[in-house]
């Protein structure tokens, strides 16, 4: 061969080979294959045809050379390639279009266009599978020449493979297509189940999420961020600990899969409960987790069905062990052993045995069978066996401890598909129903008579004879009635549908008895209680049915009292705690069918108890009732007032159209309760705090709901009373602080967090310092100093008061007697004692004058402050608290007074010291104004008491010369010094070295 060929021979099969190596697409590839052998032979032209398996027919690979007219004619041509295959391989690789006979019809087009077909190649795959055909054109008839032949040869190779490879390429692209449609319609199956499906790079921290699973927690495609840290945020608090150790426990590889329960926070701020699994895909060399796929499922609605399946079972488990005698499930096998699979509490009375004890030995109950009847016992048990009849049998027992019993079994066996039977059923003791059965035949046999009513019908249901209870019952006497039916009886009352009910009951059972209304012979209708039983004799002529009944009239009565008094409360007539739960919830229900707002008012009377107390509870209890009637009359009949108790109230507003309507409800509630009510000859001023929520915007659940109210009502009172508020999350979340409060208030005592700040009190006459008030602050280690307001009130309600107020004693105690020492002889220390520390500590008059002998003081270096409310409750406990303080010389003060009730009488009983003038008058003290009249008169009347009088909150001059002109005794306040640090009060005093200038 020419060398300067073969290079280009060489150089053509590199290109071509690369372009199939680089993936070329096929077309590229087949006209470089044509260009190049038409490049090595100027006098040929070259085509390329692709066969179709399906239809058999030649398409057009490439021909860049012929005429396209041709190429029109020659596309889509059939071949037969059986006569190919049939050729021996050699020629078969290469064959002169003039010896192929099967080649004639294309040579014949070739040459109507002006073409002769020089050599026809077949294209072979590896598997010799025709993949098509190359042939070679001239415009002359000359044959082929060996190098033409050669070349084209070596060409045909590299086009088959380029074919093949194009069909595998394809093959594979089709195969990756299907398992991305499979795999998206297994992502679409597994959203569209509650599913989503999350993807997470451990190494660099990023958590991918499917379309489902943002749908399923409320978020848009670009609402939620692929950091692993903000995924985290959305676990609800009490589970994320859970989550995260349970996640490394598996990258550990301490699992084999990740699988929580956990909740979930939605884009709404609600939380779901979700089901995750996951597992680790990939890890690096030294096992280090690297990739995670897993899935999230909302179980929320399987959650809650589960809560509702057990609290189920709680309930029929309480009602089984509740039920008079025991409830059973007894087994036996086809191998005759036989054991209680379930036997309820109450056979610990029936049998005197445990549920265990008889779960696997029968023969305790066997063994307790009376033996005179353990023979019909037995038998009685195989033949509801053999038969699958229900058993009942009435029989005796012999036990322990309460000797001969009389016992009742029913139960109704089936087979179950191991062989075994299998009963559920009860037994009760009936000692005393027999007793009683006994007795009855005595007292028939004595009497001859019935008290209740009795009636005997015939076959035709004609009236045979009535007793002479049916005479005092019905009014009609035998001969009104004997001849005729029970018709004579009917009121009118049921329809067709219930006598024929009653008449099939008694075809086919021969008995019946239920609740029927009838008349008298006065016309009035009653309710009685009817119980029908039918006898045979000989034939159909001694078919008899006895009726016996009773009067169910005061029955009636006597159930519809016990409702009212289960469901109503008996002093205002509106529904109690009990029926409002029921009503609440079946408003909740009302309210999501037709999907509008609910509103729950909590209400609380102001000062109720002050009321209660002073004037005595048969007033209380009319201005309760006096109040129901008015909170009525503010809203509809379809609307929902009742009493939980005490001064509290509740009303349910259904169904609201307009939200609006509310707010005039709530407003009309304070204004009709601000009216003045008379009870007898007192008039009484009352308000009310309400507390509003919704449903379903603040909750949707009853428990919810009235916590919600209850907190929104007091956030009204917080406000200063007589008012309305809304429940808002900012309540919840003040709540949950106050939860955290306590829980940190537990240790402050012992963490040494609690201090004692002192405020000077001011002699105003002389302007010295002699005195102090003791105030606690509370330095939390974190939240830093805690306001009094913020920690007493959670102090007092959890009864930590008692030990911080004991606490708070013995420090002003100790630094009151360092102050005497120092400063002055009579120093004398004011602490504040919360009425809880009077009503759970009983030796708190007894500690306090002890810790101060022991400390050498006199009782008047301490005053103890109590307030109002104290005063005027006034228990046994109170009583001796504040009489022995007196007896040991420690001085009282009356704290805030002017606010509250407090009855002159027992400022002088208790012997109060002093009262301090509440600090909301003396900060709006001017010459004329009412607060400066109301001061003065207190300071007036406590002199005259032989009390003298602290005005609190004074931080002007102008207040200072004013309570001195009116003749106070003492001032605190701003004006002369805040509450300070012990160390720091006493450089206050030192800085005193003149006394304060007094006032008067």
């Amino acid at each position: 061969m020419d060398p300067d060929l073969h290079r280009k021979l060489l150089d053509a099969n590199k290109s071509i080979l690369a372009n199939i190596a680089r993936g070329a697409p096929l077309i590229e590839t087949l006209t470089s294959i044509v260009n190049g052998i038409e490049a090595l032979h100027h006098e040929l032209s070259v085509a390329i045809l692709l066969l179709d398996e399906h239809d058999k027919r030649l398409h057009l690979g490439a021909a860049p050379g012929l005429p396209p007219s041709y190429l029109r004619a020659l596309d889509s041509a059939t071949i037969d390639q059986a006569a190919w295959a049939d050729r021996p391989a050699a020629d078969a690789a290469l064959e002169q279009v003039d010896e192929a006979q099967f080649w004639q019809g294309f040579r014949e087009m070739a040459l109507q266009h002006g073409l002769h077909v020089r050599l026809a190649v077949p294209l072979y795959s590896a598997t010799t599978r025709m993949l098509g055909i190359l042939g070679a054109y001239s415009h002359t008839a000359e044959p082929a020449s060996g190098l033409q032949r050669q070349s084209i040869l070596d060409m045909t190779a590299l086009a088959s493979i380029a074919i093949e490879r194009s069909a595998d390429e394809a093959r594979i692209s089709r195969t990756e297509k299907s398992r991305h449609e499979d795999f998206t319609r297994m992502a679409l199956a597994i959203d569209g189940s509650g599913t989503g499906i999350w993807d997470r790079n451990v190494a660099t921290g990023e958590i991918h999420y499917s379309s489902g699973w943002k749908a399923l927690f409320g978020y848009a495609e670009d609402e939620v961020t692929n950091r692993i840290e903000d995924s985290y945020t959305r676990v609800h608090p009490d589970e994320l600990a859970y989550v995260q150790s349970t996640m490394q426990a598996h990258f550990e590889q301490q699992t084999e899969s990740y699988a929580v329960e956990h909740r979930l926070r939605c884009k709404d701020g609600s939380y779901k409960w979700v089901s995750s699994r996951g597992k680790v895909v990939s890890r690096d060399s030294d096992g280090k987790p690297l990739r995670m796929i897993g899935t999230t499922t909302d179980i929320t609605a399987m959650r809650a069905l589960s809560e509702r399946l057990q609290q189920s079972v709680d309930l029929i488990t309480s009602l089984t062990n509740e039920v008079p005698g025991f409830i059973f499930q007894y087994r036996l096998l086809p191998n005759g052993h036989a054991y209680f699979s379930y036997a309820s509490e109450g056979i610990r009375d029936t049998y005197e045995v445990s549920p265990e004890q008889v779960a696997d030995n029968v023969s305790l109950i066997h063994k307790a069978v009376h033996p005179d009847d353990f023979a019909y016992y037995r038998a009685s048990i195989e033949a509801s066996a053999a038969n699958l009849t229900p058993w009942h049998l009435e029989y005796r027992v012999i036990l322990p401890r309460q000797g001969i019993r009389w016992h009742q079994g029913d139960a109704r066996p089936r087979r179950l598909a191991d062989g075994s039977i299998q009963w559920h059923g009860f037994v009760t003791d009936i000692t005393e129903r027999r007793r009683a059965e006994e007795e009855m035949q005595l007292a028939t046999l004595v009497y001859k008579v019935s008290s209740e009513a009795m009636m005997v019908t015939d076959a035709n249901g004609t009236i045979i004879t009535v007793n002479p209870a049916f005479t005092q019952m019905t009014g009609y006497t035998p001969d009104e009635v004997i001849g005729k039916t029970p018709r004579i009886l009917s009121s009118g009352r049921h329809d067709r549908a219930f006598y024929q009910a009653m008449w099939q009951a008694m075809i086919s059972t021969g008995k019946w008895q239920g609740e029927i209304m009838d008349r008298r012979k006065d016309g009035s209708v009653y309710p009685k209680w009817l119980t029908i039983n039918t006898t045979s004799g000989e034939g159909t002529s001694g078919l008899r049915r006895v009726a016996q009944f009773y009067d169910m009239t005061e029955k009636k009565k006597s159930e519809e009292v016990i409702w009212r008094q289960a469901n109503f409360d008996t002093l205002t007539g509106l529904p109690n705690r009990q029926m409002f739960m029921d009503r609440l919830g079946q408003e909740i229900k009302k309210s999501h069918r037709a999907d509008l707002p609910l509103a729950l008012m909590f209400l609380d009377l102001d000062r109720f108890k002050e009321v209660n107390d002073t004037l005595g509870h048969d007033i209380g209890d009319v201005l309760l009732k006096q109040t129901a009637e008015r909170l009525s009359n503010c809203v509809r009949d379809s609307d929902t007032v009742a009493r939980l108790g005490g001064d509290e109230f509740t009303i349910i507003l259904g169904e609201q159209n307009d939200i609006g309507c509310v707010e005039r409800i709530a407003q009309e509630i304070l204004r009709k309760l601000a009216k003045p009510f008379q009870l007898g000859n007192e008039a009484v001023y009352l308000t009310t705090s309400i507390g509003i929520t919704f449903y379903p915007a603040d909750a949707d659940s009853v428990d919810a709901l009235i916590k919600n109210a209850d907190q929104a009502m007091y956030a009204a009172k917080n406000l200063g009373r007589n008012r309305y508020h809304y429940f808002t999350r900012a309540m919840q979340e003040a709540a949950q602080t106050r939860m955290r409060l306590a829980n940190d208030l537990h240790g402050a005592l012992v963490g040494n967090q609690l201090r004692v700040y002192y405020q000077p009190i001011v002699d105003l006459s002389t302007g010295q310092i002699h005195k102090a008030e003791a105030l606690i602050r509370w330095q939390h280690p974190t939240r830093g100093l805690v306001n009094p307001a913020d920690f007493i009130p959670i102090a007092e309600d959890t009864g930590m008061i008692i030990d911080i107020g004991d606490w708070v004693f013995r420090a002003a105690a100790r630094q009151v007697m360092r102050w005497r020492e120092s400063h002055h002889a009579a120093f004398q220390i004011s602490i504040n004692a919360s009425p809880v520390q009077f009503h759970n500590d009983s030796t708190l008059h007894i500690a306090w004058p002890a810790y101060l002998d022991q400390l050498g003081l006199h009782g008047d270096s301490i005053v103890v402050e109590i307030t109002e409310s104290s005063l005027m409750e006034a228990r046994a406990t109170v009583i001796d608290h504040l009489i022995g303080f007196r007896d040991a010389g420690i001085q009282l003060s009356l704290d805030d007074f002017g606010t509250g009730y407090s009855s002159l009488s027992y400022l002088k009983k208790f012997d109060i010291d002093y009262l301090k003038i509440d600090q909301s008058f003396v900060q709006n003290l001017s010459r004329d104004s009412e607060d400066m009249v109301l001061s003065e008169a207190i300071i007036v009347m406590a002199h005259k008491l032989g009390i003298k009088v602290v005005a609190e909150g004074v931080e002007t001059a102008e207040q200072r010369d004013l309570l001195a002109a009116a003749g106070c005794d003492y001032a605190q306040g701003y004006l002369y010094a805040p509450p300070l640090p012990a160390e720091e009060f006493e450089a206050f005093l030192a800085r005193q070295i003149a006394p304060l200038k007094p006032v008067r």
